[in-house]
């Protein structure tokens, strides 16, 4: 990290303001995607599609986004972050208004990619624009600052789309949206400062952009049509290929390009290279759960989208909990220690989810989820906190962009190694649907995703993120 580069200077109202706002995007993706799990069942019966076919309406957004994020960090630089922010939230509040007028589920992933393209632009810039504006000091509250309110639309989500779903249509999920992306675009109007970054500005990547896209595109394909039977098993090794031959063109155009689309020199820092790779494992855990559990409990269980909802929305309710006391914990073990231990105990909560019972009280699932929910968000907080402790801040935009790349790519590949695993299960226990053996070996499966990542959070330094964290054990 370059320790004479100048520290911005902000009140933390000013950057709890900031931060609040920027979290009207983060609110509206997550209410968006927990409210669709809880209703993907009523919508393939609604399609007439099998329900485990209809986690492409989940994958089609993500892969939209891992499409589309590279090119965040230069269209906010090119453009202005607040006019990029504004626009993306009209894109996605439009594109949802689509979503719940779908005659098909054609029509619907088409939408959803759409949604993707809006969502590819919200995120990455609003947190660039947080991070340009607090000091390294202040990036753990400012992250949990950030959260905070977003972690409201999974509290939500669940309750209120089971709620729709049981009582009205899955059609009026979307339209939650609209008076969200109304408020959000007033108050990036009338709040949100319009930040550049010099020498960002250039001409776009192009070849880059176009490598990258295909790439992810084509695995992610291949990975969402891997042992499913959805087409002929050549047409998935064929897009598997494909992708991953994108990728190699990728890495010889970035070593000749002056300012790559994804900038992976920024793997040579050991902290946001660990939280890359630790990270990516522990996000494919994470991005299969709200995938998975609604399904068991709707489908394997047998209750209705009104009471999974109401046990499913624990999770976000033990991670709203998490917030306040992220920056008390972190400075008092370190990052190196929070991430081995909490992450530790985050997978055996994963993990205890394969145990669970139709017969169990929702009392016992409840409190399961909720302390679940709690370590994976302390978990994600540290992540995404040291990711960027020692970025310069010349480089702070490539490293949003990447850095959300891969996190978009990780959490979609947590939904495809979901379903193809409970796809893979319900085949070998020769079952015509998924039933509860098939789900808890879903659970067990991604739980060992998110173990594998301990290891690499032991290789940080002991006094990795003194900065942001102020321990000094």
């Amino acid at each position: 990290m370059e320790q004479d580069e100048a520290e911005p200077v902000i009140s933390e109202r000013r950057m709890r303001l900031i931060a609040v706002i920027i979290a009207t995007a983060l609110f509206m993706q997550n209410l968006d995607s927990t409210v669709i799990a809880t209703a993907l069942p009523a919508m393939a019966r609604s399609f007439h599609a099998p329900p485990l076919h209809m986690s492409v309406a989940l994958t089609s957004y993500l892969i939209s986004l891992s499409v589309f994020i590279p090119a965040s960090g230069w269209v906010a630089d090119h453009f202005g972050a607040r006019q990029v922010f504004r626009i993306a939230i009209m894109i996605f509040t439009l594109a949802s208004v689509a979503c719940g007028m779908a005659p098909n589920l054609g029509f619907l992933v088409a939408a959803r990619v759409v949604q993707g393209l809006g969502g590819a632009m919200m995120l990455p810039v609003g947190r660039l624009v947080l991070l340009r504006s607090v000091s390294r000091a202040q990036m753990v509250v400012a992250m949990s600052w950030l959260t905070m309110p977003a972690l409201v639309g999974p509290i939500l989500g669940p309750p209120l789309g089971g709620f729709i779903v049981t009582y009205f249509s899955w059609r009026w999920v979307f339209d939650i949206n609209v008076l969200i992306g109304i408020i959000g675009v007033i108050a990036v109007s009338l709040f949100i400062p319009d930040s550049r970054e010099a020498g960002r500005g250039g001409r776009l990547d192009s070849w880059g952009l176009i490598l990258t896209g295909f790439a992810m595109a084509a695995m992610m394909a291949g990975f969402e049509t891997a042992g499913r039977s959805l087409v002929p098993l050549s047409w998935t090794l064929g897009a598997l290929a494909a992708g991953v031959g994108a990728v190699w063109l990728y890495l010889l155009h970035m070593r000749r390009h002056p300012q790559p689309v994804l900038d992976f020199s920024l793997l040579r820092i050991p902290t946001f290279a660990n939280s890359v790779v630790a990270g990516s494992l522990f996000r494919i855990a994470v991005g299969a759960l709200p995938f998975l559990l609604p399904l068991m409990l709707q489908l394997g269980f047998g209750k209705s989208p009104m009471q999974s909802g109401l046990i499913t929305f624990a999770s976000a309710a033990g991670a709203l909990a998490m917030k306040p006391a992220a920056q008390p914990l972190l400075r008092r073990f370190g990052f190196r220690t929070v991430l081995m231990l909490n992450g530790f105990v985050a997978a055996l909560f994963i993990m205890a989810c394969a145990s669970f019972q139709p017969g169990w009280p929702p009392l016992v699932l409840d409190g399961i989820l909720l302390l679940g929910g709690f370590f994976r968000s302390l978990q994600f907080t540290a992540f995404n906190t040291i990711a960027y402790g020692d970025i310069p801040r010349a480089r702070m935009s490539a490293a949003t962009t990447l850095y959300s790349t891969i996190q978009q790519l990780t959490l979609t590949l947590g939904i495809v190694v979901g379903a193809t695993t409970l796809e893979l299960s319900a085949r070998w226990h020769q079952h015509a649907v998924a039933m509860k053996s098939d789900y808890a070996m879903g659970f067990i499966v991604v739980g060992l995703f998110s173990m594998m990542a301990v290891p690499f959070c032991a290789r940080l330094r002991p006094d990795a993120g003194q900065a942001l964290s102020g321990h000094r054990g």
